[in-house]
């Protein structure tokens, strides 16, 4: 025997191979046909099932008798599957009409597994007669199963749109397809319109067909969406969770009724119960399910404050409570997979319908004109019975008895035989008369049949009453409620929590603490939990209906609702900020604004280490989304921020650099620009770099403490440092020797009880605002003398003062004047040196304020 060798190439191969396979999954596996609405697999078990007598009427049988008769004779693949497949049909969640009838553990809505199939028995459906009725009157094409050995059916005949009515859902090579059940009453009015007006339009079939009817009920809205969904095969729709709000003596709870289709409930819970546990809104007692054998119910307990609405709509949101629907109405037709609308659909079963019909007529037809013509002959036969036995003993067997009558008295062969095979009994009166009817009968019957076949009028008014029928055997109730608008599940932030006083610590570091009133008071400074190499920066007395902004130096701010803070003791400590916020690796936080509310005519005011500065409406602060940092100023080149402070539109601005100096002028020198912008110079320096900026109340007796290294400090009266424009060089605030030069490190508007935490390394120091002297602009910093360190790492207020509101009077001889005297100092400001400016008094200033 000779060796033959194929050469092709791994390419042609492949494609030939997966050509192949792709067109077997999408014909004979994923997709359902658009003429009974069944995959393969399911057909060949409804076909197992009919042919072994496995029927409504009958007692139940094993559920592996029936996996092991569609493996063995129909369908060579795992038991798994096709058991799979068998529960599915049976399961009145999944199924609008469902096909098998099953005993025992078929699963739950739960999505909890089915009792294996040893344990389960299963029978057809009564409904599963009607896809399958007259297919034993070659109503369908049969073709030889996988080995050769029997026929099966490549469709059932189907009754009604079975496609529509159960839906689908599968995912082939290239294809996938997500059908909805609809209404089975619906459905076939729209069938038999279809049949009655062929051409009729989209819109007339809409009337009947409202929408997906879903086997678990629920709420779909958006009447524009699902006419086009139905129309052109693909759409989105919405479906929502039934509900109800009751109200008691102490608490509130929404009862769920009903949920989406396919959602998994035990999943839901278990969703709505973490979202509870988290804390993610306020106000959850308790979720819990209290589905029973009377029905599917999901209890939330809601305090009696809480907004039922508000909460009910986050869960909209952000659980499986509301759904959308895809439809993808795509299915096999004329062996293609085609996606269509209703139209289509429809179409595709009316004309498969008629196939099915005529077929059965031509069957039926057949059947009646043999009979009727055996009849004639039995009838004849009988008129004549004496003639016809004296022929019949003369023969020598029943062979020449049959020949001998079909040439004595021109029977047929049919006829003959049916003759020679008469019973005596037969020969009664009676069963004469009953000859006769049988033949009246049967000429009615053909004559009935024929103008089926001679007419499409009558054909098309037979699948009628045969879909009436069906309407009239199996009642079908909506569940499914359709409501034209999309309800409004809109989130109220602000309704979701409750109000509660708290405090907010942050490190250096961005660890943030959410702490209770009582926590706080119980605990002293010492206690308060950080990293070693940690410190505290701001400690603010909020509510949990405040919003902190964070702001980092590379320009950005994270917004940072409190109530989304974690609980902790004053000695925890805390969670850094990029649990709710991703930062950057090299980006940290430089600054912490509390903000009560965005609607208040205030300005951030921000400053960059190249000078730059910029004011912006704390408006445009307040965001929707705030899972990452957003940009608060644009820095170029190697520019970072380096300070942030509050303003309502009255206050005097300090910028002071590293090398000393100083600029202080009126914040309305300072345009207003957008979170986005660059900003404009406030201070004009060379070789130089902004140490810190702050805002101060020009009204308010106050000082500026200043920092510096290697470990010196200067107090300064604001009311000392002149008055000037932005973008000038501004005034040397200290003297620095150069036998031991000093940097500016960092800066505060301070009051004399004002206390600090002077870090250097692991080292710390509290120094207090009033034990350091006041010196003249010309004057040098001085050194504490109990400083016990070399060097200052971090300056920060106490616990104390963070959060002390300090309210002094004014003392006019004290007030800082924003008045700029000498014109002098903007020698090397940006622009025309030849601008002239107008001079105001500070009274006048803060008046026109």
């Amino acid at each position: 025997m000779t060796e033959k060798n194929i050469i092709m190439s791994l390419e042609d191969i492949m494609g030939d191979r997966f050509g192949r396979y792709s067109k077997y999954i999408i014909q004979d596996r994923a997709l359902p046909d658009v003429r009974d609405g069944l995959k393969p697999v399911q057909r060949r078990i409804l076909y197992a099932m009919w042919k072994e007598g496995n029927l409504p009427t009958k007692p139940y049988r094993k559920s592996a008798k029936t996996v092991g008769t569609v493996i063995g004779n129909y369908h060579p693949h795992g038991d798994s599957s096709v058991y799979e497949a068998m529960v599915r049909l049976s399961q009145d969640w999944k199924m609008r009409m469902p096909l098998v009838d099953m005993q025992g553990n078929n699963g739950s809505i739960d999505n909890d597994p089915a009792a294996a199939m040893r344990y389960t028995e299963a029978r057809l459906a009564p409904i599963a007669l009607d896809l399958i009725k007259d297919i034993d009157k070659e109503t369908v094409p049969m073709a030889l199963n996988f080995d050769d050995t029997e026929y099966e059916p490549t469709v059932f005949p189907a009754k009604y749109p079975n496609l529509l009515v159960n839906g689908a859902t599968g995912i082939s090579a290239g294809y996938a397809t997500d059908i909805p059940p609809h209404n089975l009453e619906e459905v076939i009015d729209a069938t038999i319109y279809r049949i009655k007006h062929p051409h009729c339009s989209f819109d007339d079939l809409h009337q009947f067909i409202k929408g997906p009817d879903f086997p678990t009920g629920a709420i779909v809205e958006g009447a524009s969406d699902i006419a086009t969904a139905l129309r052109t095969g693909r759409g989105k729709v919405v479906v929502r969770s039934r509900y109800k709000i009751v109200e008691q003596k102490n608490i509130n709870q929404i009862l769920i009724t009903e949920i989406p289709y396919e959602v998994n409930k035990a999943e839901l819970v278990r969703k709505m119960a973490e979202i509870q546990f988290n804390r993610d809104i306020d106000g959850i007692i308790e979720v819990r399910d209290e589905s029973d054998r009377n029905g599917l119910c999901i209890a939330i307990d809601l305090k009696k404050d809480v907004d039922a609405r508000n909460t009910l709509n986050y869960f909209f949101k952000n659980t499986d409570l509301q759904k959308n629907y895809n439809y993808n109405m795509t299915a096999i037709k004329d062996k293609r997979p085609v996606l269509m609308g209703i139209e289509d659909i429809l179409d595709g079963y009316i004309k498969h319908e008629c196939e099915v019909v005529t077929k059965r007529s031509i069957f039926d037809l057949n059947k009646a004109q043999e009979r009727e013509h055996i009849v004639e002959g039995l009838i004849k036969a009988i008129s004549i019975l004496d003639e016809v036995v004296k022929t019949i003993r003369a023969s020598k067997d029943k062979s020449d008895a049959k020949v001998n009558l079909m040439n004595a008295f021109g029977f047929t062969e049919r006829q003959a035989e049916a003759i020679v095979t008469l019973q005596l009994y037969r020969l009664t009166n009676t069963d004469i008369v009953s000859l006769e009817n049988e033949q009246k009968e049967l000429q009615a019957l053909i004559e009935s049949l024929n103008a089926i076949l001679n007419s499409e009028k009558v054909l098309r008014k037979v699948i009628i009453n045969e879909l009436n029928e069906v309407k009239k055997k199996y009642p079908t109730p909506r569940l499914t409620e359709i409501k034209d608008e999309i309800m409004d599940t809109s989130v109220n932030q602000q309704a979701m929590i409750i109000s509660e006083d708290v405090y907010v610590s942050i490190t250096r570091d961005g660890y943030f603490k959410k702490i209770s009133t009582r926590s706080y008071k119980a605990s002293d400074e010492n206690t308060f939990g950080k990293k070693d190499t940690d410190m505290l920066v701001d400690l603010f007395e909020a509510n949990t209906l405040d919003v902190i902004l964070s702001f980092t130096n590379k320009g950005n701010y994270c917004f940072v609702p409190v109530y989304k803070l974690e609980d902790f003791k004053w000695k925890d400590l805390g969670k850094h900020l990029s649990y709710l916020i991703k930062l950057g690796n090299d980006e940290k936080i430089i600054g912490n604004i509390l903000v009560k509310s965005f609607d208040l005519d205030q300005y951030v005011v921000l400053s960059s280490k190249n000078g730059q500065i910029k004011r912006v409406s704390i408006k445009d602060f307040n965001v929707s989304r705030f899972s990452k940092p957003l940009k608060c100023m644009n820095l170029k080149d190697n520019d970072e921020l380096v300070s942030v402070d509050i303003s309502d539109g009255t206050k005097g601005i300090i910028t002071v650099t590293k090398a000393g100096y100083g600029t202080l002028y009126s914040e309305d020198e300072i345009s207003v620009l957008g979170v986005k912008a660059g900003g404009v110079k406030g201070i004009n320096m060379r070789d130089d770099e902004v140490a810190f900026m702050c805002v101060f109340d020009p009204s308010v007796v106050s000082s500026l403490l200043l920092i510096l290294n290697p470990t010196h400090f200067k107090r300064i009266h604001i009311s000392d440092i002149p008055a000037c424009h932005r973008a000038t060089k501004g005034t040397l605030l200290f003297k620095s020797l150069k036998t031991k030069p000093t940097k500016i490190f960092t800066g505060f508007i301070s009051n004399p009880q004002d206390e600090f935490i002077v870090k250097s390394g692991t080292e710390t120091m509290k120094i207090v605002s009033k034990d350091i002297s006041f010196g003249a602009l010309s004057a040098k910093a001085n050194t504490l003398k109990q400083c016990p360190f070399d060097f200052i790492d971090d300056v920060h207020l106490t616990r104390s003062m963070i959060i002390e509101e300090h309210i002094q009077k004014k003392v006019e001889e004290n007030k800082v004047d924003l008045t700029i005297k000498d014109p002098n100092l903007f020698d090397e400001m940006e622009g025309d040196p030849d601008t002239e400016f107008e001079f105001i008094s500070m009274d006048d200033y803060l008046d026109e304020k």
